[in-house]
């Protein structure tokens, strides 16, 4: 997971092929490790050609809403994957609103958080549930 904090008046889609360059290597099966996820999931803040083109030039299937549809992102049920993480996100009372003076704390606490989140996903999943 990565994430990356701007001010309210930045665009989601503006940092979006960034965030996609920058998720790390997945290690897998043995040998060459696989360095890109393989589809990009987004609302309709990410569906601008520009993006959806950039998205397909590094290999990666864009699951986002095409420029010009009316209804939906298409996402359907990983929609819920979405708003259960900002739910999730939301939980800390202290990234609600920004307290912080310096955007560095803010975003080592939406860091520690996303640590959070993937560290009780995985002890979920090693309990059987």
């Amino acid at each position: 997971m990565v994430v990356r904090t701007t001010p309210a008046n930045v665009h989601d889609s503006r940092l979006a092929i960034a965030l996609l360059d920058s998720i790390p290597a997945v290690r897998g099966k043995v040998g060459r490790p696989r360095q890109r996820p393989g589809i990009f999931q987004g609302d309709a803040a990410y569906g601008a050609a520009k993006i959806i083109s950039e998205t397909w030039e590094r290999g990666v299937k864009p699951q986002l809403r095409k420029p010009g549809s009316k209804h939906g992102s298409g996402l359907g049920r990983f929609r819920y994957v979405v708003e259960r993480t900002l739910a999730w996100f939301g939980n800390r009372r202290r990234l609600r609103l920004c307290y912080e003076k310096d955007g560095g704390i803010f975003q080592g606490l939406h860091d520690l958080t996303a640590a959070l989140i993937c560290a009780n996903k995985l002890a979920r999943l090693e309990n059987g549930f």
